[in-house]
């Protein structure tokens, strides 16, 4: 078969490799030790493996992609650090669509025990393989599956090192290790400062001086939950990872709104449930070490808050599923200016291709809902989708800039993520208006939110027992936590239409032009 516009990613990763060795002194070693991890006692191998300079290390770079049959595609790779690769069409099955040899050239190793792990991936197939030995490797392709397939070829490693994430990743230990771990993160990569606060560390609140409307934001640093939220603030610029809102009944009684509240199945929903309750469940039962700051809404603010409409849309929202539709979207607004790097569209189209594979429920459960929408289509698996793309003449990166709606229903409902459930009920209650229609709280990330100039600004107007216990008086009111909470541009913007809808986010600064 004669060329083609067909296209791969190609992404690489050191896959470490055992060898026994004694350390010499004033001898440069021909390995580094991360090049034994894979064999090693685990005791061994995760202090070893938490001294890579960060989490980042472990994510795949997007290199290049061959267009043609004569494009020759360039990188330094991991463990080999001169390498290129091409594609050879052919038809050697003599099949509809032929097939294809992938050439990938592998040289100059930075250790003779290292190797790189890669896997391949097409809308339609997952494969992989590993290099090491310096030469020519091939990887045959009998034939495309469809036409498809054929004008669409991707490569990227992932196999194995996102599987064993859960298993080695000290983020998302539930440990104290692990919470050292995303600490330190979020210290190198965001500027977090972590300060500790004099105990006692909790605070009881006054009933009477919580009203309908009030914001909770939620920061968890240890365990599954803090390793995801350390990831999400670290590409969202958000320092707080979770939120809810105070919801008061016409009896004085004190409520919790929450977008991912875990329910006796163990399924996250949104529910309204007693203040007591949640305070409870938050104080001794949460093991993610959660840090709670209340964000009081400032007086002018209440006044307008229309309590009865945030009372009918939370009732109507409960027992909904959690937003895992839009969850993804409200940190994309740009091409290339909300990726830390080393991410970028490519390397996220390459994840979704590989996890679509993996665990398809999910995966149209997260993203392919969503980028239907997006794309004005129904129905499309995430294969079907990449391919309309490239028939419409757009590009996958473009897709995912396109804003969220607040009024899309997905197949089960209206999707609202924990921050988008609450900055919905605002929306309802009136503190978007005049502008309410121009503005989707769907593309808000928690940053975004309690950057709203909605909050109090008078710290004499906070309630006696806010702060009481800590020598630096805080413009919100912390009521949980060992170190004390930031929130960087807290109460700082006016909404404006359109807002939050064409961003940039990159760390660590995560600046950004106005009213974008």
């Amino acid at each position: 078969m004669a060329s083609s516009s067909s296209s791969f990613f190609v992404r690489c990763f050191p896959l470490l490799f055992f060898f026994f060795f004694s350390h010499v002194q004033a001898v440069k070693s021909p390995i580094h030790p991360r090049d034994v991890l894979p064999l090693l006692p685990r005791q061994v191998s995760w202090p070893i493996l938490n001294s890579l300079n960060s989490a980042i290390d472990l994510l795949p770079a997007f290199v290049g992609s061959v267009s043609s049959q004569n494009h020759i595609v360039s990188w330094k790779g991991a463990c080999f650090y001169e390498n290129t690769a091409w594609m050879e069409f052919h038809n050697k099955s003599g099949s509809e669509f032929g097939g294809g040899t992938l050439h990938i050239k592998v040289s100059k190793a930075h250790s003779w025990t290292c190797l790189d792990l890669y896997l391949f991936a097409t809308p339609y197939r997952v494969t992989w393989d590993y290099y090491f030995l310096s030469r020519e490797h091939t990887l045959e392709i009998d034939k495309w599956e469809d036409r498809a397939e054929y004008e669409y070829v991707s490569c990227l490693w992932m196999l194995g090192t996102l599987e064993a994430l859960w298993e080695v990743f000290p983020l998302f230990t539930n440990t104290g290790w692990g919470e050292s771990a995303n600490l330190g993160f979020l210290k190198k990569h965001m500027g977090a400062s972590f300060e500790s606060r004099p105990q006692p560390w909790y605070t009881n609140i006054s009933v009477d001086d919580i009203h309908s409307g009030d914001f909770l934001v939620i920061s968890k640093i240890r365990g599954r939950w803090g390793g995801f939220e350390t990831l999400e603030k670290w590409v969202t610029g958000s320092y707080a990872g979770h939120s809810a809102v105070f919801l008061k009944d016409s009896e004085g009684k004190l409520w919790i709104g929450e977008s991912g509240h875990e329910n006796e199945k163990g399924e996250d929903i949104i529910a309204v449930i007693p203040w007591d309750e949640w305070w409870d469940l938050e104080l001794n039962k949460d093991d993610s070490n959660p840090h709670i700051a209340v964000l009081p809404l400032h007086p002018h603010v209440r006044a307008k808050f229309n309590e009865t409409a945030a009372w009918e849309y939370a009732l109507s929202m409960a027992g909904k599923p959690y937003g895992y539709h839009n969850m993804l979207f409200s940190w994309i607004d740009t091409i290339d200016g909300n990726y830390p790097p080393p991410l970028d569209a490519h390397l996220v189209a390459s994840a979704m291709t590989v996890w679509s594979k993996m665990q398809p429920e999910y995966a149209a459960n997260l993203w392919n809902e969503a980028l239907n929408k997006r794309l004005g289509t129904k129905g499309l698996n995430l294969s079907d989708i990449l391919v309309e793309i490239e028939k419409l003449g757009s590009s996958f990166d473009q897709l995912l800039t396109v804003p969220e709606q607040d009024d899309w229903i997905y197949s089960d409902g209206k999707s609202t993520s924990c921050i988008a459930f609450v900055l919905e009920m605002y929306k309802e209650a009136g503190l978007f208006d005049p502008i309410a229609d121009s503005i989707q709280v769907t593309e808000f990330t928690i940053k975004d939110a309690y950057t709203l100039r909605f909050f109090e600004n008078n710290s004499s107007r906070l309630p006696n027992w806010c702060n009481d216990a800590d020598n630096v008086k805080l413009p919100y009111c912390q009521i949980l936590g060992k170190y004390r909470m930031e929130l960087p541009g807290f109460n700082s913007m006016d909404p404006y239409p359109h807002m939050n809808e064409r961003c940039p986010s990159k760390p660590p600064k995560y600046s950004r032009p106005p009213n974008c």
